[in-house]
């Protein structure tokens, strides 16, 4: 129940700013190459910028031209970047970035890495470069896309973060060394994307490769989470892994929450699992029941449903994609009006934004140059062919240019009042910011299943890959369901031939063994290693969160700034 006071007030907010219908720009084939050439230039900018200034370290920083390592020490960016160029056409940087990294990257090292980070950039960007590799013109293993160096690569960087995993509900800890496992000390409190988004990477793997344990550790804290949902029908944003009791009882689809949801509904269209759809329809439920207001979502107590905080949050602005994905098109181009609004109000999405107030929230005026609502604005532009989104890439283009761009790269804004700068380039701006903008303006691109160029491959060459239905990760890293349903197909058949050749005690054959020839200590890469006796320390948080403090609370709020 929402006074009438507060549902007025939505109403003025919103009649402030409407959008203007059908007077928009359109444009022509011509408009959107030449918008793409900008788009690419802005990668290079940034990317090449990274490569002379920061690299191997994990990200670039744009103020002072030099680099830091922030979620691990895997020379991040780059991995993060990898599939991009590909999309971008670069196949022969593509195919050198894909060598130098099987050289340099090692990931058995003493650093403790986020759980969640590392899957979504680290095992989700291998991944997806492995899968695309035949298209960049990279030399296929035989038997690929079910075997591949890469394949390798984010299977070993995924049993790193198995440990994570061991816990009495199945749900994983939020932080894990790489070489020694979860310590003893590590909290066990992680919020809810942080147990919920592993469904896509792990059951991508286990079926590539033919072993089931990532999948059922993902599986498993899918289930265990449900399992926690309130009365109502929803999901708090922390919970403690070990017993199972809600820290943070706040929910919205924002911070802490939004990939769980995401990944309900693309591990059901990827996977062709009905089960996880239904999750995400009964959340959905709950979700419009207690937190919509006016098509836009407000955060509520799990187990009351009362409003707690009146506040979006610009890792929202992912919903109306999802929101189109499942088929509520009018809801999807409603609430991405709102939040087109906000950022016409400002140039750009503040992490919040209090929505009776209509304006930023104290501490949290920034914008890390995130790509939410330009994702969003590639599934509305492709459901719909409204130019008013293509209208909005180009603002967001012309916004990053003109507030963020400097001599080294693109800096994140600390404030959207005043346009200061923070000296840092998040792995993601090149990930997935400009990735959404290029695949936005490229509505014929591969990746949006236009075009008949798909390829074949499978050990008997039976497979069919690339014929359309990419599923992206929560990083804007694309997953080709064919390429899974191929490899489990033969996976079967591998284990059978394992077991007569174990029979006759004969060694595995050599594919299989490469992966586990531990790489020479002394090769440990200087790209990974930081200088003798250097530490690393370890990031503030395991979860992609904005922590806010308690003075915005309504009621009893569980957010505090040392979350």
């Amino acid at each position: 129940g929402m006074s009438g006071r507060w549902v007025a007030v939505l109403g003025l907010v919103l009649l402030a700013s409407p959008l203007c219908g059908g007077s928009g720009r359109y444009f022509t084939e011509e408009d959107m190459e030449g918008i793409r050439q900008r788009i690419k230039s802005m990668f290079y900018h940034a990317y090449n910028s990274y490569l002379d200034n920061a690299f191997p370290y994990d990200e670039l920083r744009p103020l002072t031209c030099d680099g830091q390592d922030t979620w691990g020490s895997f020379s991040l960016t780059l991995i993060d970047a990898l599939d991009t160029l590909l999309v971008l056409g670069n196949n022969t940087e593509f195919q050198r970035v894909s060598s130098l990294l099987q050289d340099t990257v090692d990931f058995n090292m003493d650093v403790n890495a986020s759980v969640f980070e590392t899957n979504i950039r680290v095992v989700g960007g291998l991944l997806s470069a492995h899968l695309l590799s035949g298209r960049g013109g990279v030399e296929a293993e035989p038997g690929w896309p079910c075997a591949g160096p890469l394949l390798r690569m984010a299977a070993d960087a995924a049993a790193k973060l198995l440990p994570a995993f061991q816990t009495s509900s199945g749900m994983p800890y939020g932080t894990v060394n790489l070489a020694r496992g979860v310590s003893p000390s590590e909290t066990p409190v992680t919020c809810t994307a942080g147990v919920g988004t592993f469904i896509l990477e792990f059951a991508a793997l286990s079926r590539l490769t033919g072993d089931p344990q990532f999948e059922t550790a993902a599986r498993h804290a899918l289930l265990a989470l449900w399992d926690t949902r309130s009365e109502i029908g929803l999901v708090g944003n922390h919970i403690d892994v070990q017993s199972r009791k809600w820290v943070a009882q706040d929910t919205g689809i924002g911070a802490g929450v939004d990939s769980y949801l995401e990944y309900l509904v693309k591990g059901s269209i990827l996977l062709q699992d009905q089960g996880l759809l239904n999750m995400f329809l009964e959340y959905d439920r709950a979700i419009q029941n207690y937190t919509r207001f006016d098509d836009w979502y407000l955060w509520v107590q799990m187990h009351k449903g009362t409003v707690t905080m009146p506040i979006f949050q610009s890792l929202e602005a992912f919903w109306p994609g999802l929101q189109s994905l499942v088929g509520d098109l009018d809801g999807a181009i409603r609430t991405f009006q709102n939040y087109y609004s906000v950022w016409r109000q400002f140039g750009g999405l503040p992490e919040f934004y209090s929505i009776t107030q209509g304006y930023t929230v104290d501490k949290r005026e920034g914008y890390p140059l995130r790509p939410e609502l330009i994702e969003s604005a590639m599934y509305l532009f492709r459901a719909t062919g409204d130019h008013v989104y293509l209208q909005f890439g180009l603002d967001a283009i012309e916004s990053i240019e003109k507030i963020a761009k400097t001599p080294c790269g693109y800096a994140s804004v600390k404030d959207l009042r005043d346009h200061k700068l923070d000296n840092r380039m998040e792995s993601f701006f090149l990930a997935e910011t400009i990735k959404y903008l290029y695949l936005l303006f490229d509505p014929a691109h591969f990746l949006h299943g236009a075009g008949e160029d798909w390829e074949v491959g499978g050990e008997d060459g039976g497979c069919v890959l690339g014929a359309g239905g990419y599923i992206f990760n929560t990083e804007a890293h694309p997953l080709d369901p064919a390429a899974l349903h191929c490899c489990s197909r033969h996976a079967r058949e591998r284990q059978e031939l394992r077991d007569i050749l174990l029979s006759q005690s004969k060694p595995p054959p050599a594919t299989h063994s490469q992966s586990e020839t531990p790489k020479a200590a002394e090769s440990q890469s200087e790209s990974i290693a930081l200088k003798p006796g250097e530490r690393k320390a370890a990031p503030l948080l395991s979860c992609p969160v904005q922590p806010f403090s308690a003075r915005l609370a309504v009621l009893g709020q569980v957010f505090t700034d040392n979350t």
